[in-house]
């Protein structure tokens, strides 16, 4: 089995090259079966059904984005009638100081929605993501280089409780892996 990276660095796990969309869609079908919780599958495009094949469930970034909306909402409410209904109830041309502006306070109940949104969809992606990162182990691998143009990969962290070098290398020949190779970290 070949090696990348240090080889006096931890190991990140083992990596397999497949040679089509089809056969890494299968491979990621059996590794899921067999169980394998800290895995990927790298492509140069998107695979209709990966989500499925990997046995992902559903972002939470949905929900963590329609409560950063929620946060901004309450706000602008907040900041608007609070200020002009509370602490400084002033009736200019007749007009009230209730409900009934909420025409006038609309533009930045939106905005205000819409600013929150955007801004929590954006960090919580970077940090669900775990980004920033400056370099991955998988880019020590020369082969990897590949993965933009042609080529298929998968990857089987070493943090999976169900991880052995020996095992999972084997495990990803009997799935049609070539090239498989023992990343390294930095």
């Amino acid at each position: 089995m070949e090696a990348a990276g240090n080889t006096s660095a931890p190991v990140y796990g083992v990596a397999a090259e497949f040679q089509s969309a089809r056969d890494l869609y299968h491979a990621a079908e059996k590794i899921r079966d067999a169980g394998f919780s800290k895995w990927d599958v790298f492509s140069p495009f998107p695979i209709h059904g990966m989500d499925e094949a990997m046995g992902l469930k559903r972002s939470i970034l949905g929900k963590v984005v329609f409560f950063g909306g929620l946060t901004g909402f309450l706000t602008a409410v907040t900041l608007e009638f609070g200020t002009s209904s509370f602490l400084y109830p002033l009736i200019v041309a007749g007009k009230p100081t209730n409900l009934y502006t909420v025409p006038a306070f609309f533009p930045i109940m939106f905005e205000l929605t819409i600013l929150l949104s955007a801004f929590t969809a954006v960090f919580g992606m970077l940090i669900m993501n775990g980004l920033p990162r400056l370099n991955h182990e998988l880019f020590n691998w020369d082969r990897f280089k590949k993965v933009t143009e042609d080529k298929f990969f998968v990857a089987i962290e070493s943090t999976d409780p169900k991880f052995s070098p020996r095992s999972v290398k084997d495990f990803l020949e009997s799935l049609g892996g070539t090239n498989i190779t023992t990343i390294h970290g930095d």
